[in-house]
């Protein structure tokens, strides 16, 4: 079994903010941290017990999970950590207010570089206090060795790129676990979640668009093993609160309707 979520209310997820994130590290708003103590407990709720646990490098990330684990007494399981796992790299609009983005780009523009599935935003100045190209945890004594991506050097992503730095970390991390029959918990952002939504559904370049996904609301898989050793997901993803689910998800839509 697979359990994804996304972190719980970051400050800069809160509609008062309303700023683009990506790899900045901000840390959880008190509505994040309990929705992550909400997740922990629709866990315990559903007798769900991971095996392994995985996080990006993003505190949002990390203290939802240790909250997450502290809430069904799993917090003694040891945590892997990946920049794969980070939400994708906005590029120029890392920092920025979504009104301020919308009323430079425009309506159609604002919307193709914050949900399409090939197009990057424009590349964050390598100036700005919002590139990580000098932080520690991106150089090279921390790489994984799964290929020769540099995420020092990662300046702005669209949601096919994300996919693409993803996937052998997938292939080669997560996904043998869940052949083995482990129960895996990921919790990631937004856009990581929304690309292991379209892989694991076969959601179209065009339906991904629309997709969003509610802070600290767990989603669980399951999965079936072919003959060939191969994967295979059983049916779609449910969220173990569907209710709050659809509460975050308009609030995530509403997020890029803010007004200029």
């Amino acid at each position: 079994m697979l359990i994804i979520m996304r972190h719980g209310q970051s400050t800069w997820t809160d509609k008062s903010v309303n700023r683009f994130a990506g790899w900045v590290d901000i840390p959880l708003t008190h509505i994040g941290i309990q929705q992550a103590q909400h997740a922990g407990e629709l866990l315990r709720q559903s007798d769900i017990r991971p095996d392994y646990v995985f996080t990006s490098l993003l505190r949002r990330s990390i203290v939802s999970a240790d909250i997450v684990l502290d809430a069904i007494d799993r917090s003694w399981l040891p945590v892997q950590r990946s920049w794969r796992l980070n939400e994708r790299h906005y590029g120029a609009f890392q920092g920025e207010t979504r009104p301020a983005m919308l009323d430079r780009y425009g309506d159609e523009m604002f919307a193709t570089y914050r949900r399409s599935y090939d197009v990057r935003p424009p590349e964050i100045d390598v100036n700005s206090p919002y590139f990580q190209g000098s932080d520690p945890r991106y150089s090279d004594s921390f790489s994984d060795g799964l290929d020769d991506r540099d995420p020092s050097l990662i300046r702005s992503e669209c949601l096919k790129d994300l996919a693409e730095r993803l996937q052998p970390y997938w292939d080669s991390r997560i996904a043998p676990l869940l052949v083995a029959g482990k129960t895996v918990l990921v919790v990631t952002h937004g856009s990581v979640v929304r690309a292991i939504v379209k892989m694991l559904e076969q959601v179209s370049d065009e339906a991904i668009r629309s997709i969003n996904v509610p802070t600290g609301v767990p989603m669980a898989y399951s999965f079936l093993t072919r003959a060939d050793g191969s994967l295979a997901v059983d049916g779609r993803g449910r969220y173990l609160d569907q209710q709050a689910a659809e509460r975050g998800m308009a609030e995530v839509s509403a997020l890029g309707r803010a007004p200029r």
